[in-house]
C-alpha cells in the first residue's frame, strides 16, 4: 500500500497524528487538515487516493467538504462520526461519501476499512481484460472503462455505487437481499447494512431513473431485496 495518499481531516489533532501512526504503519502516504478548507486545498494540489473526514469541524465541516468534492471527485470518502450523530451519517452517505466510522473507533477496523476502500477504488481504475458490455433499455455498463451511462451520458458514479450497479446488472432479474449487496460489495460481513445500503441505493435512481420515485431500472421488491429489471 506505499503508493497510496491518504487524507485525513479532523479538528483534533490527537485523532489526526493517531490515524497517521496506524496507517503509516500499513506504508500509506498521510496528509491532514483541520478542516474541510483545507482538505480541499490538499486535494487541489496533490493526489489523493482517500479521505478519512470527521463531521464536526469549524469553518467548513465533513457534510459540506463531502458535497463539495463529489462534485468534481469519486474518491473514496470515509467519514467519522460520534454515535449520537446517526442522521449525519446517513447525511454524509446521501452526500456521498462511501463509508463511516462511528467514534470512538476501533483504528484496526478503521485500516481494514480504508484498505478495503482503497483496493476497490484502485481496482476500479487499474482494471484490465476483456470489454463487456451490459445493455439495460439505455442504461450500459462498460465492465473496461467502469463506466456506466444512460442514453449516451455518462452517470457519475462514486466507486461503492459503480460496484452496487455491476453486481446487479450483470445478473439482472435476480433479487439480491440488503446483507447479499452489502457483503458482495463490501466485502465484509454485514451488521447494521440496511441503512447503508439503502442510502447508496437512493443516491443511484436519482442519477439512473427519471423518476426515483417510480424507478424503471433498480427496483425493490419488498420484504426480500433489489434487483436491476431486465
Amino acid at each position: 500500500m506505499n503508493t497510496y495518499h491518504v487524507l485525513v481531516v479532523d479538528d483534533d489533532q490527537e485523532i489526526r497524528e493517531a490515524i497517521e501512526i496506524y496507517l503509516k504503519n500499513e506504508g500509506v502516504t498521510v496528509l491532514k487538515a483541520k478542516d474541510g478548507v483545507e482538505a480541499l486545498e490538499i486535494l487541489a494540489e496533490k493526489t489523493v487516493h482517500l479521505i478519512i473526514l470527521d463531521v464536526m469541524m469549524p469553518r467548513l465541516d465533513g457534510i459540506s467538504a463531502t458535497f463539495k468534492i463529489r462534485e468534481k471527485q469519486n474518491i473514496p470518502i470515509i467519514i467519522l462520526s460520534a454515535k449520537s450523530e446517526d442522521t449525519d451519517k446517513i447525511l454524509g452517505l446521501q452526500v456521498g461519501a462511501d463509508d463511516y466510522v462511528t467514534k470512538p473507533f476501533n483504528p484496526m477496523e478503521l485500516v481494514a476499512r480504508v484498505k478495503s476502500q482503497l483496493r476497490r477504488y484502485v481496482t476500479l481504475g487499474t482494471f484490465k481484460g476483456v470489454s463487456k458490455t451490459i445493455h439495460l433499455n439505455g442504461l450500459e455498463l462498460d465492465s473496461l472503462a467502469k463506466e456506466v451511462s444512460l442514453h449516451g451520458e455518462q452517470v457519475k458514479l462514486t466507486p461503492i455505487e459503480y460496484k452496487i450497479v455491476e453486481l446487479l446488472m450483470q445478473n439482472a432479474g435476480r433479487v439480491y437481499s440488503i446483507n447479499e449487496i452489502y457483503e458482495r460489495v463490501w466485502n465484509e460481513p454485514s451488521y447494521n447494512a440496511e441503512n447503508t445500503v439503502a442510502v447508496h441505493i437512493r443516491k443511484i435512481r436519482e442519477k439512473v431513473e427519471i423518476d426515483p420515485k417510480n424507478p424503471r431500472y433498480l427496483k425493490v421488491v419488498w420484504g426480500i431485496g433489489y434487483k436491476m429489471e431486465k
